[in-house]
């Protein structure tokens, strides 16, 4: 039915790693993996995990995957319980406050480390639902600034141009309201002219031709 089935993705178990699922770090530092959980349901005696996938030149098939950390949650007011971990593998989550917080950080990274790192939970209150997600980390020997002086120059050549063009609206305008009130003070000496003219000609409809009827 529609509404179980909305209901059950109301509760399903969510894990994420965040927005990106990469991250780089310079060799022989400490890196932070993040990774929380969500349920609507709530959790007890949750279990989760960390695995590190090799690459695939691996001797061994049946290593993969690795796991790194394994530790479990009994309820949403109790922190986490370690069950084992790999001696550079340190839990700085927590799950007493508002985000249930399972991150892990990885200290003294070498090239070695870079690969597929899976946060994996597991809720028995939810049927013993699973789900996971995975981050990817890259081990580099110095960090690489970016380059924006080709990003600023085109920035700044397009707004200078953006800059003219305004300029240019502003100066045209200027000039064609200078032009129109010129030309209409022009048309208004020309009126006035033409009537003084006409006044002192005597032309037709005059005063000067208005005179007066012999007497008999």
């Amino acid at each position: 039915l529609p509404g179980l089935h909305a209901l059950a993705i109301a509760f399903a178990l969510e894990v994420s790693v965040g927005k990106t699922n990469t991250v780089t770090a310079l060799n022989n530092s400490n890196v932070l993996l993040p990774c929380t959980f969500s349920t609507c349901i709530g959790f007890q005696d949750l279990v989760f995990k960390w695995y590190f996938n090799t690459t695939e030149l691996v001797a061994d098939p049946a290593a993969l995957p690795l796991q790194i950390y394994h530790g479990k949650i009994k309820t949403k007011t109790t922190e986490p319980t370690l069950i084992w971990h790999n001696p550079r593998v340190e839990f700085v989550g927590s799950t007493t406050k508002k985000e249930n917080n399972i991150s892990i950080v990885l200290n003294g990274v070498e090239f070695s480390d870079a690969g597929k790192y899976t946060c994996h939970v597991k809720n028995p209150k939810e049927k013993d639902a699973q789900h996971n997600a995975t981050i990817f980390l890259t081990v580099v020997h110095k960090m690489v600034e970016t380059d924006n002086t080709v990003t600023l120059i085109i920035v700044g050549v397009v707004g200078g141009l953006i800059g003219l063009l305004i300029l240019f609206m502003l100066i045209k305008r200027a000039v064609l309201f200078i032009i129109k009130k010129t030309q209409d003070g022009k048309k208004e000496c020309l009126v006035s002219s033409s009537g003084n003219d006409n006044t002192e000609n005597g032309l037709a409809g005059s005063k000067a031709e208005q005179k007066a009827p012999p007497k008999a």
